[in-house]
């Protein structure tokens, strides 16, 4: 009988043909039209399950999409227990002349699969289910308890997945959560996420005069909302770009020496970075590095600024309006909803005269962070060293994920971000793909990381 490793290796060409079936189903979860592709991305995603031998597969009905969960605990109550998150809807494929192949038809060339949802995140939840095939397949006993939740809503928020959860707490019961929606650092460098900002996002409206005014008759005798908004959002930074809202820093938890040196340890190129973005130089709150400002501190930034006329030509107007979209990343301690009240009121305060503003709430998430010597976090790097033959680096990402925070404050649960995809993935673009030799790595990655699990337990 053949070990997991092996059953992997032997195996790749089965497992290349099983994805691409799912990789055909155009499961895009925004577009009404394509529900009955969601459900049958869904009944694949089961059907694959109960074929590598797990128990009380179920496609459940939501409001929405459906979920699919499925189960292994066969390694007994004294063993870890694993929920594997992943999600098998994907963005819509446009603009479709983008792309070199079609969409929904996989394509191999240049060693990598070329199809939405390839990396996002059809092929690294694949990785996982066929992990758990190589123990079940070949008798070897499984060191964890696993459970299976693979939803078809992530891309439009997951709006079905949190009362999923907090309705189901106990049949999700579990030590820790093994998510693969994230990308390595670097190609051929193996890195973990341990940590995620979070998010909160407002809409600023500022109104002045009951309608548009000819700029000649009126200008200089009454407050220009346009004015008054930019003059609003330059008092939100200075110029060194530290946050000027009162409190916004207050529950900022430090950086630690021990993650600074970990940002230290990854392999950042500051000139290349500004070349690629035709930048002369990068620009964020002093005292840090452009990695430590980009997912280990909070920022705050316009996203989006419209008020007047905006058409081809000339027209004399002072608008009657203006708008800006403002979100903010968070880190650890801060609280969306507290930072949200603390920008409102700051706006409030700084409003000039002679105008009205309107604070709009719009969405948020929480910040995570992973203890760096969580046992689980371990093993994980030690499977990717064994797999890839490097030491696995250790990053933060700025960009959120609200569902990690959820998996923590609804079932207590830490969760292991082990990304197998790039960067350069071209995911949510044309020509999404994934490496197929990360595709086969994380097979590998994910079954070494199930035999190694056991052994940090115990050094836990």
């Amino acid at each position: 009988m053949s070990t997991p490793l092996e059953y992997l290796q032997n195996h790749q060409e089965t497992f290349r043909e099983e994805l691409f079936e799912l990789l055909r189903i155009p499961s895009i979860s925004a577009d009404p039209n394509h529900k009955k592709d969601v459900h049958r991305a869904a009944q694949y995603v089961a059907g694959q399950l109960e074929q590598i031998g797990l128990n009380n597969v179920s496609v459940e009905e939501t409001d929405g999409h459906p979920i699919v969960l499925g189960e292994y605990l066969e390694a007994g109550p004294d063993k870890p227990t694993l929920l594997i998150y992943g999600h098998y809807d994907v963005q819509p494929p446009d603009p479709l002349e983008k792309w070199e192949t079609p969409p929904f038809e996989p394509t191999v060339r240049d060693g990598k699969i070329y199809a939405r949802g390839a990396s996002d995140d059809k092929g690294q939840a694949f990785t996982h289910i066929k992990s758990i095939e190589s123990f079940l397949k070949t008798g070897t006993d499984l060191p964890a308890n696993v459970k299976f939740i693979i939803e078809g809503e992530e891309e439009i928020g997951s709006p079905s997945l949190v009362p999923f959860l907090a309705a189901n707490k106990e049949r999700l019961k579990c030590d820790m959560v093994l998510v693969s929606d994230t990308a390595m650092f670097a190609k051929d460098t193996p890195s973990i996420t341990y940590g995620l900002r979070g998010l909160m996002y407002l809409e600023i409206e500022v109104t002045g005069p009951n309608r548009d005014l000819h700029s000649g008759v009126y200008g200089g005798g009454v407050q220009n909302p346009a004015n008054a908004l930019c003059e609003m959002i330059a008092k939100l930074k200075d110029e060194d770009g530290v946050v000027q809202v009162p409190g916004f820093y207050d529950r900022v938890r430090p950086l630690s020496d021990k993650e600074r040196e970990a940002y230290a340890q990854l392999p950042f190129d500051q000139e290349a970075y500004n070349r690629e973005l035709d930048i002369e130089e990068a620009f964020g709150e002093k005292g840090y590095s452009t990695l430590e400002r980009v997912s280990g501190r909070p920022s705050l930034d316009v996203n989006g600024i419209w008020g007047g006329y905006q058409g081809e030509g000339a027209k004399t107007v002072l608008p009657s309006r203006a708008n800006a979209k403002v979100s903010a990343r968070l880190v650890p301690d801060q609280e969306p909803k507290e930072i949200y009240r603390l920008i409102e009121n700051y706006l409030h305060e700084i409003k000039p005269p002679g105008v009205q503003i309107k604070i709009f709430e719009h969405h948020g998430g929480h910040p995570v962070l992973v203890d760096l010597d969580f046992y689980g976090l371990r093993a994980a790097a030690a499977a990717f060293r064994d797999i890839y033959g490097k030491e696995a680096l250790f990053a933060r990402e700025g960009g959120s994920i609200p569902i990690v925070a959820d998996f923590a404050k609804t079932l207590n649960a830490t969760t292991i971000l082990m990304g197998f995809g790039l960067n350069s993935d071209s995911i949510h673009s044309p020509n999404e793909h994934f490496h197929l030799k990360d595709f086969e790595r994380g097979m590998k990655t994910s079954a070494r990381f199930f035999e190694l699990l056991g052994d940090h337990v115990e050094q836990a």
